[in-house]
C-alpha cells in the first residue's frame, strides 16, 4: 500500500528525495512562491498524489488550468517533451502519462455542477463577512435568525431572508423591546447588500438541494479518490463569496465528520487557494474561528493546504500549525519584501549545505525549498527540490470535453435543477394573506352591525313619533309605547348578547388587524 507521495528532488544540484506521509498529510501544508513560480503545477502534482492513494481532494481552479487533471499528458504536448528529461533526472522511475477521476463545481452553475447550501447553514457569522456587515447590522442578523428558529420560519434562499427582514420592519417597535433597538436603517442597509449578492450571482450559493459532503469524498471502483474542481475563475470577480464559500465548506467538514485521531491517510484533503482573500480585512472573530478549525480539523481526517504568494499572507497562529511546507521562490524587491523574505526563511529547519533565504530568492521555476514532516512529525531539514513533473495534462481541457465529463458524472442530474420547497417566504406570505382575509371578514361584520345599529334608530324614532301623536290617548299611548318599547328592548338585548358582542369584536378586530 501506498504510504507517502513524491514530491520531487535527486540529482547533482538538489537534496534527497522529498516524499510526503500520508500519515502525516491532515497535519495541514502551505504551498508559496510567486506569480509564475510553479505553485499550479505543485498543486496539480499534489492531487494526483492524494488521489492514486485513494484521497479525495477538493481544490479551486483559480486560474482555469487545473481541468486537465482529466486528460492525461502527452509527449507531443509542447511542454510535457522535457517532463520525461526531468522525470529521470529525479528518479522518478514510474512517471507515465495518467488521466484522474475529476468531478467539476460550479457556483454560477456554467463550468460544473451547481453548488447549494441553505442560508441557515451558512450562519449569521459567515453570511456577515459575505455581506460585509457593520457590528449593528450583524446583530440584526443575529435577531433574524433567532426569530427564523422561534417561528419555525426554514431560510433556505435569499428571498426566505430578505422576507424575514421586511417582517422584522414590519414589527420593529415590538422586537425592539425583547431584542434591542431594531433599526430601519441597519435592515435598509443589509437588504442593500443581499441586491449586490444577487447581482454578484450569489443567489444561485443559496437554496436546496444543498450540497451532501459525502459527494465530495467519494473513491472510484479502482480505488483512486476523486478530484472535485471547483471553477473559480468567473468566481474571483466576487472575492468575499469564494472566500465565504470555502470557509463554510471547511466549516461543514469540521462539524459534520467524526474524530478519527491519526489514520494512515486522510480521508479528505482541501485545497484553499488564494488564501490570502481568506484573511484580508477579516474581523477577528473569523480569523479566530478558521484558527479553531484548522487546529480541530485534523482530528477528523482532513487535512488543509493554504496556497498563496507569500506565507505573510497567513496569520502566525494559522502558519504555525502548517507543517508540510513547498515554498517557491520568493522576490524581494523592497525592504518589506526582503523583511517577508528573512521571516519565510526562519521558519524552516536549517540545513548546513546553503543558505535558506538566499535559496529561496534563487530557486527557479519549477523548483523549491521544501520540508515535510518527518518520523513522529518532526519537520524535516529544508531541501532544495525540483518538483516532480505530472501526469495529467498541463492547461486546461476543451469546453467539449468538459461537457462531455459532466455529462457521464455520477452527479449529473442530481444538482442540476432546483428544488423550491415551502420555506419562510411561502410561510409569511400565507400568514399576510390569512391576516388580510380575516381582517376583510371583520370589516364585513362591522359593516352589518352598523346596519343593525342604523335599524334600532330608525325603529326608535319610528316609536317616538308614534307616541306623540298619541299623547291625548292614554291607552293607546300605553299600547303604542308598550310596542315600541318591546322592539326597543329586543335590539338592545341582541346587542348585549352574542351577536352584538360579535359586532363590537369585529369592530375592534379590524382597528388592530388594520394596525
Amino acid at each position: 500500500m501506498t504510504t507517502d507521495i513524491f514530491i520531487g528532488g535527486g540529482g547533482p544540484d538538489y537534496g534527497t528525495q522529498q516524499h510526503l506521509s500520508l500519515g502525516y498529510a491532515n497535519r495541514h501544508g502551505l504551498v508559496a512562491g510567486a506569480t509564475g513560480t510553479g505553485k499550479t503545477v505543485t498543486l496539480q502534482i499534489l492531487a494526483e498524489g492524494f488521489s492514486k492513494a485513494g484521497v479525495p481532494v477538493f481544490l479551486s481552479d483559480v486560474k482555469g488550468d487545473l481541468s486537465g487533471l482529466a486528460k492525461a499528458g502527452a509527449q507531443t504536448h509542447k511542454l510535457h517533451g522535457p517532463f520525461t528529461e526531468r522525470a529521470d533526472k529525479i528518479g522518478f522511475a514510474d512517471y507515465a502519462y495518467e488521466a484522474f477521476p475529476v468531478t467539476f463545481w460550479d457556483l454560477l452553475g456554467e463550468q460544473g455542477h451547481p453548488v447549494r447550501t441553505t442560508v441557515s447553514e451558512m450562519g449569521p457569522l459567515l453570511l456577515s463577512r459575505l455581506l460585509d456587515l457593520t457590528e449593528a447590522q450583524e446583530g440584526i442578523l443575529n435577531i433574524a435568525f433567532r426569530l427564523a428558529d422561534e417561528e419555525g420560519l426554514p431560510l433556505l434562499d435569499l428571498k426566505d431572508l430578505q422576507a424575514l427582514l421586511v417582517w422584522i420592519g414590519e414589527h420593529a417597535k415590538e422586537l425592539s423591546l425583547r431584542y434591542g433597538n431594531v433599526s430601519a436603517a441597519s435592515i435598509g442597509a443589509i437588504q442593500r447588500r443581499l441586491l449586490v449578492l444577487e447581482n454578484q450571482g450569489g443567489a444561485g450559493l443559496f437554496g436546496e438541494p444543498a450540497l451532501a459532503l459525502s459527494d465530495l469524498m467519494r473513491t472510484e471502483a479502482d480505488g483512486r479518490g476523486a478530484i472535485n474542481i471547483l471553477a473559480a475563475d468567473k468566481l474571483m470577480a466576487s472575492p468575499g463569496l469564494y472566500a465565504t464559500f470555502l470557509l463554510w465548506l471547511l466549516s461543514e467538514l469540521f462539524e459534520e465528520l467524526p474524530e478519527v485521531g491519526d489514520p494512515e491517510k486522510p480521508k479528505l484533503v482541501f485545497f484553499f487557494d488564494e488564501a490570502h482573500l481568506l484573511f484580508d480585512d477579516a474581523p477577528k472573530a473569523l480569523v479566530d474561528k478558521v484558527e479553531q478549525v484548522a487546529r480541530l480539523i485534523r482530528s477528523k481526517g482532513v487535512g488543509v493546504y493554504f496556497i498563496t504568494q507569500n506565507p505573510a499572507d497567513v496569520p502566525d497562529d494559522i502558519l504555525g500549525q502548517l507543517g508540510n511546507r513547498i515554498q517557491h521562490a520568493l522576490r524581494a524587491f523592497t525592504a518589506k519584501d526582503r523583511k517577508e523574505l528573512r521571516m519565510a526563511a526562519e521558519t524552516y529547519r536549517e540545513n548546513p549545505d546553503f543558505d535558506t533565504e538566499q535559496a529561496i530568492r534563487e530557486v527557479g521555476v519549477g523548483e523549491a525549498v521544501t520540508s515535510m514532516l518527518q518520523r513522529k512529525g518532526v519537520p524535516g531539514i529544508v531541501q532544495r527540490t525540483l518538483i516532480r513533473p505530472p501526469s495529467s495534462q498541463l492547461g486546461p481541457i476543451s469546453t467539449q470535453e468538459r461537457t462531455a465529463l459532466m455529462a457521464a458524472s455520477e452527479m449529473a442530474g442530481k444538482y442540476d435543477k432546483a428544488v423550491d420547497r415551502s420555506s419562510a417566504f411561502e410561510i409569511l406570505k400565507q400568514r399576510a394573506q390569512t391576516a388580510a382575509e380575516e381582517a376583510a371578514r371583520s370589516e364585513e361584520a362591522a359593516e352589518e352591525g352598523s346596519a343593525q345599529l342604523r335599524e334600532f334608530n330608525a325603529a326608535r324614532r319610528y316609536s317616538g313619533g308614534r307616541v306623540a301623536r298619541s299623547t291625548s290617548r292614554r291607552t293607546g299611548t300605553r299600547q303604542n309605547q308598550s310596542l315600541g318599547g318591546a322592539v326597543a328592548t329586543a335590539v338592545i338585548k341582541e346587542l348585549q348578547g352574542t351577536t352584538g358582542r360579535r359586532i363590537v369584536r369585529g369592530i375592534l378586530g379590524g382597528l388592530f388587524k388594520g394596525r
